[in-house]
């Protein structure tokens, strides 16, 4: 099923990112690849069927892939697609943009 898209080009880009856990997934994931304990772990206060939903949402609109290895317990490493690293630069400057506001408000 293809997915409709806003025309605004930010809009998109909101639509794919605004929530705040994708956001740090991909903060997290841009360092490479991760299970999903290590997620988890590293994003800290999300909960594990949150992360899932995330993660799956983000598998569909293909920024991350999902590799499931045939191990008992099974094992699944999660790895930002080209597109999804492509987010990069975005994330960059909201990390200068953030810390020029902390610097102005202390």
């Amino acid at each position: 099923m293809e997915k409709t898209l806003p025309a605004c080009p930010v809009e998109t880009t909101l639509m794919l990112i605004s929530d705040r856990w994708k956001v740090l997934i991909i903060r997290d994931l841009l360092d490479g690849t991760k299970r999903f304990g290590e997620l988890k772990k590293s994003i800290g206060s999300i909960s594990q069927k949150v992360l899932t939903s995330n993660l799956r949402e983000m598998e569909a609109d293909g920024l991350v892939n999902r590799k499931v290895y045939a191990e008992v317990p099974p094992r699944v490493e999660y790895t930002l697609t080209d597109t999804g690293y492509s987010l990069k630069p975005i994330l960059d400057a909201m990390v200068e943009w953030g810390m020029e506001y902390k610097r102005k408000l202390n």
